[in-house]
């Protein structure tokens, strides 16, 4: 089957999970109709595709799926009433829906398409077909065009941090089936969230994401540190989770190369961890919550500053945090600024850190970041906001005190 250059960029890739969002007339249906040839091409092979309702599943594929396979002289045997086609070779493919997913259980399968992902019931994976995959250590492909934040936002956001997972993004235009100028007039004709979310594979709007500047193009394994570079940790008191970013400062660039959260903890145990993770000797940066001058996090009495003051931290702090728009803007323009340039990158390790910037979202109607509920981004957010407003802010000049960041008395070569 000849596909588009988007559709085998997904089919080429080896990862055991694909996870793709795509814009509306993408070629969803063509891309899914290869990947059930491509898997059950080999003898013996249980190959099952899901649609949110029979009705879509029946309408959806089923014809095109037989026309392509009596070309070519693939088919055995039809199940009209059950949807299920037997092919020459003994490999079975049941095409189903959700909206019954339980008597989905009890079979076992070595490839499943889950399609239109985002109507489909979360259970459908975790708990019926998840487990199916496993005695044959089968693959799955999960397609759709996004409907705001559920379970498949969830699976695209972590499909990029995950091993053996891989997340794609395309949108209509991309997939090289509708005209430059049909997409110009649904741009007219539909909402602004609604062009975003059917042809831009959008899950969220910039006007609600934070970080709206934040790609894959900035997840970057970070350069080999030398033991005797400088490190600067970025901290945000919060109780649980304690969070702390460790970045490393070069001439334009910074990488986040670690993330340390840690529950019910206090500034005693994060610098214990840090030291425990990078050594006790090494210089050491801190940018802290302004507020930690007052606040304490242990029983001690001493306010977290002076606890990290105590332990070798050079403080890099200002009397109060500045406005936080202002520094929001200050990490967009790191991420990625008007020319294109990207500045900021992120280790692949720091996987909280991108979930958190990927999903950080103001309030609805507002300009204020989400803080607090069952999910909260802010508080590592926090952490990134801190470091570049104190080193990068929008438009400084050039800053004569701040600490020289190469190790003393050593000249020890280091890749920044």
């Amino acid at each position: 089957m000849r596909l588009t250059k988007p559709q085998q960029t997904i089919s080429d890739n080896p990862s055991r999970f694909r996870v793709v969002s795509a814009g509306r007339r993408f070629g969803k249906t063509f891309l899914s109709i290869n990947e059930i040839a491509k898997h059950s091409r080999y003898p013996g092979k249980r190959v099952i595709y899901i649609a949110p309702t029979y009705r879509q599943a029946k309408t959806a594929i089923w014809q095109d799926l037989l026309e392509q396979l009596y070309d070519k002289n693939w088919i055995k045997k039809v199940n009209q009433s059950e949807l299920t086609i037997t092919l020459v070779n003994g490999s079975q493919i049941f095409i189903r829906s959700s909206d019954n997913h339980q008597s989905l259980r009890g079979s076992y399968y070595h490839f499943a398409i889950f399609d239109e992902c985002a109507d489909i019931a979360p259970e459908t994976w975790y708990q019926v077909i998840r487990p199916t995959l496993s005695d044959t250590q089968g693959s799955a492909l999960f397609i759709g065009t996004p409907k705001s934040k559920n379970w498949f936002y969830d699976l695209w956001c972590n499909a990029g941090a995950e091993q053996d997972w891989a997340s794609f993004s395309y949108t209509t235009l991309a997939g090289g089936n509708v005209a430059p100028e049909e997409i110009e007039a649904a741009k007219r004709d539909l909402g602004e969230k609604e062009f975003e979310q059917e042809y831009l594979a959008a899950f969220v709007t910039y006007s609600q994401t934070v970080f709206y500047a934040f790609s894959e193009q900035n997840m970057l394994k970070a350069p080999e540190i030398s033991p005797n570079q400088a490190l600067h940790c970025s901290l945000d008191f919060n109780i649980s989770p304690m969070s702390c970013v460790i970045f490393a400062k070069g001439n334009d660039v910074d990488y986040a190369i670690d993330e340390i959260l840690i529950w019910g903890s206090n500034s005693f145990e994060m610098v214990k961890e840090i030291h425990n993770r990078y050594g006790a000797h090494r210089q050491y940066y801190a940018y802290p919550d302004a507020s930690g001058a007052k606040r304490t996090t242990n029983s001690t009495g001493l306010t977290d500053h002076i606890i990290f003051q105590n332990n070798g931290f050079r403080l890099m702090v200002d009397p109060s945090n500045p406005p936080v728009l202002e520094t929001i803007g200050s990490v967009n323009a790191r991420l990625c600024n008007q020319m294109g340039e990207r500045k900021l990158f992120i280790d692949p390790k720091c996987k909280n850190l991108r979930e958190a910037l990927i999903k950080h979202s103001f309030k609805e109607g507002t300009r204020i970041p989400e803080k607090g509920g069952a999910t909260d981004f802010s508080h590592i957010t926090d952490c990134v906001r801190y470091y570049i407003h104190k080193t990068r802010p929008i438009q400084s000049k050039p800053q004569n005190n701040f600490p020289d960041t190469q190790p003393r008395r050593h000249h020890a070569r280091t890749l920044f």
